[in-house]
Parts: structure tokens; sequence; C-alpha cells
């Protein structure tokens, strides 16, 4: 595969405003799963992963002057797109051949709520009512910053954000664009917490993935982008490259509306294709981000589908979401800022609140200090139907 280097990333998330904050707290063992905060939901005794910033803070932050439509999803958008930018070195005129792909599920749902009762009268509302969709998120992120060659919303559940990531690589890779955005975010809502409530998968303790305990997940929120360049691209520019996409690989099992296959068929086929297009073997693995919810079914089938990829080169295996709550359609692009965190300062994440081995299952990583070099970190995100993603992250050579 033709190289494809990341420019500029940002981040935020329960752990941290900025990749600074983030690392402190990735390396700290610090979780941001805890009471609710600015939630308003009357199931006050689910942990959840809440960014430390009221929507007044975050507006404040970035300097606005004119929010009335603007979402929480939007403004965590903002906030982890500046910073990518800023990196990346990219603003006004340079974006104009550069698409923006973001992912999100919950979209403005959080404003939805807001205005329900007041739907009938829609002729009156309609303006606000009408920025509540996906598109509309990435509309309000996008604007901010000037002009894309385009703007692409991804909703695939919680492979969302890895989907946006694929398909700006494919983007690069087809030629489309020397330079693409990806990303995703996702706000916590009323609508959203209590589905997962319906569903019987939320844990009213902090989440322990790969936990013989384990009993469910903590939601979170937060947002994440990637700038991708080709490698002429990054060469004309004079970028410095942070890491690189290896491979990535998509796969649908198809098995049920809400859960992983027992076998984890699908997940098995993501990460195989990703290290076929990586042109890599299992062994050449040094670190597994794993999906990693907490569930006893996710658990399971991710377990069964790393044995069955890695057999006896099984790497070091660990989930993040104890840090921040899983943060659905964000979570593939926000972890893939972890691993690249993980391979500029050589440590592996900690699966923390992890006790018990699972009877079959793996038992994750719980020391920071690897055992050589970290080269390459594959990172997992699954979503509902079965749609399942994975990508391969490099250290770049000096």
């Amino acid at each position: 595969m033709d190289s494809i280097y990341i420019t500029g990333a940002g981040v935020v998330s329960a752990i941290g405003v900025g990749k600074e904050a983030t690392l402190a707290s990735l390396l700290a063992g610090k979780s941001g799963v805890g009471k609710m905060k600015y939630l308003a939901s009357c199931h006050h005794d689910i942990p959840v992963g809440e960014v430390p910033l009221s929507n007044e803070e975050m507006v404040q932050r970035l300097g606005i002057t004119d929010s009335l439509f603007l979402t929480r999803s939007a403004l965590m958008g903002r906030l982890a797109l500046r910073e990518a930018l800023e990196e990346a070195g990219l603003e006004g005129d340079a974006l104009r051949d550069v698409p923006f792909i973001s992912a999100t599920t919950v979209g403005g749902m959080d404003r939805r709520e807001t205005y329900y009762e007041l739907e009938k009268e829609c002729n009156q509302n309609y303006a606000v009512i009408a920025t509540h969709h996906c598109g509309s998120c990435t509309e309000m992120i996008a604007e901010a910053f000037g002009q894309f060659a385009s703007i692409s919303t991804a909703s695939t559940a919680c492979s969302s954000a890895t989907n946006a990531i694929i398909t700006g690589a494919n983007m690069l890779r087809c030629g489309l664009a020397e330079i693409v955005v990806v990303g995703g975010t996702e706000c916590l809502t009323k609508f959203h917490l209590n589905g997962f409530n319906a569903l019987m998968i939320l844990d009213a303790q902090p989440c322990r993935p790969f936990d013989r305990d384990r009993a469910g997940l903590n939601l979170g929120e937060g947002a994440a982008y990637l700038v991708m360049e080709t490698e002429a691209s990054v060469k004309k520019r004079g970028a410095k490259p942070l890491c690189k996409l290896s491979g990535y690989g998509n796969a649908c099992d198809a098995f049920h509306q809400t859960a992983s296959s027992p076998d984890g068929e699908g997940a098995y086929l993501a990460m195989q294709e990703a290290l076929q297009l990586a042109g890599m073997k299992p062994e050449d693995i040094q670190y597994i981000n794993a999906h990693g919810t907490g569930t006893p079914n996710n658990d399971e089938s991710e377990s069964r589908a790393i044995q069955r990829v890695f057999g006896d080169h099984l790497p070091p295996v660990s989930s993040t979401k104890s840090f921040t709550g899983h943060t659905t359609s964000a979570s593939g692009s926000i972890e893939a800022v972890f691993c690249m965190l993980a391979l500029q300062h050589q440590f592996l994440p900690q699966n923390i609140n992890w006790k018990n081995p699972m009877e079959g299952g793996i038992i994750p990583v719980t020391d920071q200090q690897p055992q050589g070099e970290i080269r390459h970190i594959l990172s997992n995100a699954f979503g509902f139907g079965g749609n399942d993603s994975s990508i391969i992250l490099s250290k770049c050579e000096a």
C-alpha cells in the first residue's frame, strides 16, 4: 500500500482536552468516568465519561459569539479539529482541496431533546430543529474553519470514526485527494443513555473490560480528528509525520442487530484484511487497542477473534474504554490518537479496573512498560450489526 501519513491530530474526551492532557491521564492511569455532571438525566446512578467542560466553557474557548444552533457534538468537534489543523499547519485557502469526513450517530440529539416539546410549533422553531441531524453536525464543525473541498458524514454506529479514517485513506490511495481530514464526534444525550440502558448493557460501576466479572459498558463522549496525507504531499508541504497508517480492514458478519457473533467472524475478517493490506504478519504487531466495551458479549467475541488471528503470537492487548467510557461513533478516532501517543512515547495503555481473568479470554495489559520497541499497533472498532473495522498505525522511521 502507498504510504499514508498522519500529520495532525486533535482529541477531546473525559480524560482531557487536547493531546497533552490526554497523554498525562493515560500515563497516570487516571480515568475520566464518574458521576454525571452535564447531562440532564434522571439516571444519576449511572457513571459516564463526560468531557470536563460545559457547553458555555467550550463556546468561550472557541471564541464563538453566536452559539444558538450549535450542539455539544459540534462544539467538541471544533475543539478537536482546531488542534489537528493547527498541528498540520492547515488553514484558510489550504483547505479548499481537502475533503472533510466526520463520523457521528447521535449528532445533535442533545438539542433536539431540548426542543422536543416545541416541535408542534414547527414553523416557528424549524431553524433550530433542522440542525439536529448528523449531517448538520458535520457542517457546524466545518464552517468554522473555511471552505473544505467536500464534507461527508459517516454513521455506522461504533465503527463510524474508524470507517471515516478508512474512507479518507481510500480517497488518498485512489488519487481523489492529497490530504484528508477524518474522525468523529459524539456527545452524551438522554436518548443515547436511555437506549443503551434499555438494552441492559450499562454497568452501574466503572467498566471492567475483559474481566471475569464485567457487567457492561459506561457511555462516554468526545471527539478526535486526524489529518492524513500522501507521501508526496508530506514532501511538498514539508510536513512532519506523526505516524503512518499502514493498513485497514472492514467487514460485516451481519450476525445480529446488536450482538457480536460468538466466534467474532466480522472482527476476525477486519483484522485479517488490515494485516494483509499492510503486508504484515500477526507477529509484526506489538500492541492491540481492543474495542473492549466491557459487555459480556463483546469481550468474549473479540477475545475469540483476536485469538483466531494471532494464535501463539498474541501481543499485549488492552481496552482504553475504562478511561473514557465508550464514546460510540467517535471511539475509533479517539483511540487512534491514543495509539499514536503510545507509538510516539513508547508505552502500553493500561486496561484499568481489570482484576480477574475471564474463562478462555485474553488477559489484558496492566503494565505500561513494553517488552521491546512498539512499531505497529492494531486498533479495533466494532459497530452494531456486525460492522467491524480495524486499522494499523506504525511508528515513522527516522
